[in-house]
């Protein structure tokens, strides 16, 4: 069984990357210009981009989930800071369980980019949905502050559910929060009685699928970045000379590379492997996902890492962008999440598999 993209996901991907080659603003919204890159975030919408996964009747190109998997990993691969994870995992939500009238408000208006969505899914909700409003207070929500609606998980009477609420409503409250990824930015949500509208029912999986589905897209969007950090590092390795010689022929520096190499290999074959999943939509999906969250975290992680120690002192400066892979990698680690309720969640997915 081949898991690899197709010869079409292979030319989005080309593509894809000649775009964000040329319109990458990354560094204006480092250096406080911008919230997000919005010049690039009109040209993914421009393009059909944002709309790739959308169903034709909405405007979009119905693609599926492995072309989603494969922009993931082109927006990861640039460091592209766009709010792209939260707007896509909004727009399956709204497909898989939004009203007639959500689907025609909202699926055109978030694959044109109108409409941003923040993903605000927890184990343990934080808040309350009860009569038709929420309340209560989420610490940091990525794109928070930019988005227009936000998927919220709440406690309500008849167990935990998925909400969706407009967050220019009364009663929201919102306040920028310092993180280490200025190009991700981070903000509080505060409900105060606010009107929402359900996604679904409590217990229907809903909330699990979504879980499942931005794992796999944090993923190739770590795998993404680690591939990239391995090419710098590479590089500088080779251009770099100390003792009449280029450092990357120092055996320290050899075992480093190959190290990093070996985690990112291992860190796409598990990519691959979920986005089968995704796309097959089959029990292997949790397992999946868990693994490969779990595993292009350690990847990035120890790419970002390695890159910095290979580079020297000139690796933490402002001016250059090895740092931005180190920020980029703490940030994607803690989204959807700590690493260990995903290892946990990886245990428990092999207890099930193996008890059956």
């Amino acid at each position: 069984m081949n898991f690899d993209y197709s010869e079409d996901e292979k030319v989005l991907k080309e593509t894809l990357r000649r775009l964000l080659a040329s319109r990458n603003g990354r560094r204006r919204v480092l250096d406080g210009g911008e919230s997000f890159d919005r010049p690039l975030w009109a040209a993914l919408a421009e393009s059909g981009w944002l709309a790739a996964g959308l169903p034709e009747a909405f405007g979009g190109q119905d693609l599926g989930p492995v072309a989603l998997c494969a922009i993931a990993e082109e927006l990861g691969f640039a460091l592209a800071a766009v709010p792209f994870l939260g707007t896509t995992i909004g727009a399956v939500a709204v497909t898989l369980a939004g009203s007639e009238s959500q689907r025609h408000d909202l699926l055109p208006a978030l694959g044109r980019g109108e409409v941003i969505a923040a993903l605000a899914i927890d184990d343990e909700p934080q808040v309350a949905f009860t009569n038709g409003r929420l309340h209560g207070r989420l610490p940091a929500v990525t794109d928070g502050a930019t988005a227009q609606i936000a998927l919220v998980s709440a406690r309500g009477d008849s167990g935990t559910g998925l909400c969706i609420v407009a967050l220019d409503a009364p009663g929201v409250r919102r306040q920028a929060r310092t993180s280490i990824d200025p190009t991700r930015p981070v903000s509080s949500l505060e409900f105060d009685h606010v009107p929402a509208e359900p996604l679904g029912r409590p217990g229907d999986g809903l909330i699990e699928r979504l879980r499942d589905q931005a794992a796999v897209l944090a993923a190739f969007e770590q795998l993404g970045g680690a591939d990239a950090a391995l090419a710098m590092t590479r590089d500088y390795a080779l251009a770099r000379h100390a003792f009449g010689r280029p450092i990357g022929r120092f055996q320290a520096v050899k075992h480093k590379l190959a190290d990093i190499y070996i985690g990112n290999e291992l860190a796409r074959a598990n990519a691959y492997y979920a986005a089968w999943a995704l796309a097959q939509g089959g029990p292997e999906l949790p397992l999946a996902a868990a693994t490969a969250r779990v595993s292009a975290t350690e990847a990035f992680d120890r790419a970002a890492r390695e890159a910095i120690q290979i580079h020297g002192g000139i690796s933490i400066t402002w001016e250059h962008d090895c740092q931005l892979y180190y920020r980029r990698a703490r940030h994607l680690a803690v989204t959807l999440g700590p690493p260990a309720g995903w290892r946990r969640r990886l245990v428990a997915a092999l207890a099930v598999q193996h008890a059956a």
